[in-house]
Formats: C-alpha cells, sequence, structure tokens
C-alpha cells in the first residue's frame, strides 16, 4: 500500500515547492513538488539529481502545471535495490509516484508528461512503455541517437569520473557537455558514483527494443546544437522512425548534452509550449 510522509513546505502560495516521500513496492521515492494543473515529471542524467532542475521546474509551474521530481534510488531520502536492476525497475518508481499524485489530488490530475534529460530519457520512455495508461507524453531531453559514438561515450565516462585528472575531465566535458564559451567547471562536481553505478547497470541490462519506442505517446525531442550524441547526421532520425505526426523536434541553440544548465528558459519554454497543445 502507497504512503507518504515527511511534506515539508519549501515556499508559499499556489505554487508552493514540497518534498514528499512516497513508498511503496519495496521503494522509498523522495519527491519535489511544485504548481497545480496537469502533470510533468522531470528525470534527471545519469548520476545527478533533479534539484539543478530548480529554473526549469519552477517556469513550467508558473505556466500552470503540476511538476513532480522524483529523486534517483540512493539520493536523498529516495531508497530502493541499486544492484541487479533494470530500467523497468526503475519505471516502476515513476508510476508509484504518479499514481500517488492522482490518488491524493481532487480531481486526479491524470496523466502525466515524461521529461527526462540524457539518462532520463531512458527511464521516461520505459515508463510509457510499461505504463501507457500513466503517460500522457514524452520529451527527450538531450537524448542519444540511437547508436552512440564510442569515442563520445568514452570522453562521458572520463568527464563523469572524480578518480580522472581534471584536464581529462574537462577536456570530456568542455567537448561533450558544455556548449563553446561555457564554462564546464560547473559539472566537475555533481555525479553521485554509487547512484551512476547503478543506473548504468539498469540501462546495459534493459535490452533496447524493449524501451526504446517510448509505447506510442507524443514525443518532443529536444535536440541541443552542439551535442555530440545528437550529430546534425542524426537529426531527423526519429522521425524517420516515428513519423511526423507523433514527433516534434525543437533545436536548442548555444547549448550541449547539459541543456538544462545551459539553457533552462529554452528547455522550460518549449515544453510549455508543447505540452499545452497536448490533449488531456
Amino acid at each position: 500500500m502507497v504512503a507518504a510522509m515527511a511534506l515539508m513546505s519549501t515556499a508559499s502560495g499556489q505554487n508552493q515547492r514540497t518534498r514528499e516521500v512516497v513508498k511503496g513496492d519495496g521503494v522509498a521515492i523522495e519527491v519535489i513538488a511544485e504548481g497545480r494543473g496537469p502533470l510533468v515529471e522531470l528525470l534527471p542524467s545519469l548520476g545527478r539529481d533533479s534539484e539543478e532542475m530548480d529554473p526549469i521546474a519552477e517556469r513550467i509551474a508558473q505556466a500552470g502545471f503540476r511538476v513532480l521530481r522524483p529523486q534517483p534510488r540512493g539520493y536523498g531520502r529516495s531508497e530502493g535495490p541499486l544492484e541487479k536492476i533494470t530500467l523497468h525497475d526503475l519505471a516502476r518508481d515513476q508510476a508509484l509516484v504518479i499514481r500517488h499524485e492522482n490518488a491524493g489530488l481532487l480531481p486526479a490530475a491524470g496523466r502525466a508528461i515524461l521529461a527526462g534529460h540524457a539518462f532520463g530519457h531512458f527511464v521516461a520512455k520505459a515508463t510509457a512503455v510499461d505504463f501507457p495508461q500513466l503517460a500522457r507524453g514524452i520529451v527527450l531531453i538531450s537524448a542519444s541517437q540511437k547508436t552512440a559514438d564510442p569515442a563520445v561515450r568514452q570522453a562521458t565516462a572520463i568527464a563523469t569520473d572524480p578518480t580522472q585528472p581534471e584536464a581529462d575531465r574537462l577536456k570530456g566535458l568542455e567537448w561533450v557537455f558544455f556548449a563553446p564559451g561555457h564554462d564546464a567547471r560547473l559539472w566537475l562536481t555533481g555525479f553521485h558514483e554509487k547512484v551512476q553505478k547503478s543506473e548504468s547497470i539498469a540501462r546495459d541490462a534493459t535490452p533496447q527494443s524493449e524501451y526504446w519506442s517510448g509505447g506510442t505517446a507524443p514525443i518532443l525531442d529536444l535536440q541541443a546544437e552542439f551535442d555530440p550524441y545528437r550529430p546534425p547526421s542524426s537529426r531527423d532520425e526519429l522521425v524517420k522512425e516515428f513519423g511526423a505526426q507523433r514527433m516534434t523536434t525543437v533545436l536548442i541553440k548555444n547549448a550541449a548534452h547539459a541543456v538544462i544548465v545551459e539553457q533552462p528558459v529554452a528547455v522550460a519554454d518549449a515544453i510549455i509550449a508543447w505540452a499545452k497543445k497536448l490533449p488531456r
């Protein structure tokens, strides 16, 4: 049975930001929430938490949405198995949160838009596949092309590993994560080793065919101009695969893989504009 505990207000007014722990299915998921209206879930990238998405969440909430940010297992007060898991396990965490939210609101907020940054987009897609009744739409933020460049993945592994020399890490961060002229040192910190390892295991243990489609939900594909995970040659990859009727593509200028901290306003506004056009 789902239970909630430790509700804490962190702001005031209709869009107040709260923290709550939702329990069920052998896990406890801390959820940062704000705003009122249709549900939007923001899912962070590999080994990072969702607090750096504060500006995006606040802007979306102010536009008339209820924004949920489930913290990954191992972060904050979120707890659950970290070994021998798949993306399907992490999808169940999202379903737990959405169902709890709907049980607690009158009238129910309904299905959620699942917006995942980088690794988060794998979880968003898996949730939409496993729980189509809970997915109103999917937002891919800096998602990789279907077959990522091995050199980019290697650079990412070095950049996000705090045991590597700082100079090597910065080289990878500057190439993969940040557009020219942006301060890549911002992400020398913030990677949680245990969470990052667990999420990598979950991703690698899940066949791509089990989550790649994202079910049948509409998709907004937010691509960053300088993201090597999404080179210009792959810009229309998903449109070709899933069709123009399902896909909406927006190019975020002057950003790379860390687009959520480089261009938070552009990311939030693209999500808001697209979400307002979706059928309820």
